[in-house]
């Protein structure tokens, strides 16, 4: 399996060739185009897990397995404009749900809660969580920045601008400093992540950019 980012950076383009044999899953929607002999497999991947991906996550209740008979290709594009990156799960990667896009099936797809403060918030409410070894695709809306905390290492980063991070790292959502700072700081909710681990950040905020349209729509006063 070898993977080729082409238009890297707004309008990235994932192309995949596929050996005789080789699996790839891949965010229902996602593909672009396909060529030679790939067979597709529509599945849930189990009921109760694609229960939580779809009413919690909000991930579709199907996953497509593209299977390949054969040299084969695929491409694959996130919905939002963005760069993609090809990550290693080694163990457990959370991803925001809107930055997934495709894994090797030997890598296991459930849901994760991001806490109750996530929760009353609006924002991020729940994790893709990746369990297993191989490789994965994210997007990003905007640029993707990797960073790496070495042990002991603190990082602080908006919810909205957080797109992938190892399991091995501990983490915690919280208000963005006292009541005053989160009404008309601009910030809502931010996450203290503690290494050892790699964090993947996007350079733009997707519920930050939804809103910022929401406030463009005129709004009906409820007269005629």
């Amino acid at each position: 399996m070898r993977y080729d980012i082409e238009f890297k950076g707004s309008y990235s383009l994932l192309k995949v060739q596929l050996n005789s044999g080789e699996e790839l899953t891949v965010e229902p929607g996602a593909m672009v185009y396909m060529r030679g002999p790939i067979e597709v497999e529509t599945s849930t991947g189990g009921i109760w897990k694609a229960l939580k991906r779809s009413f919690l996550g909000g991930e579709s209740f199907f996953m497509n397995k593209y299977v390949s008979r054969g040299e084969s290709e695929i491409g694959i594009a996130p919905q939002l404009p963005g760069d993609i990156e090809i990550v290693p799960v080694n163990g457990t990667l959370f991803v925001q749900s809107t930055s997934y896009l495709a894994s090797e099936t030997s890598i296991d797809i459930d849901v994760s809660f991001g806490g109750l403060k996530t929760f009353f918030s609006g924002e991020g409410i729940f994790l893709i969580k990746l369990l297993g070894y191989g490789e994965t695709a994210i997007s990003s809306f905007g640029g993707i920045k990797p960073l790496e905390l070495g042990v002991g290492e603190r990082i602080t980063i908006d919810t909205g601008h957080i797109v992938a991070f190892d399991g091995s790292m501990s983490w915690n959502v919280r208000t963005f400093g006292g009541v005053k700072s989160t009404l008309f700081g601009g910030e809502g909710l931010v996450c203290d992540f503690q290494g050892p681990g790699k964090i993947y950040m996007q350079t733009r905020n997707y519920p930050a950019f939804v809103q910022w349209i929401r406030s463009l729509v005129p709004r009906e006063t409820g007269s005629r």
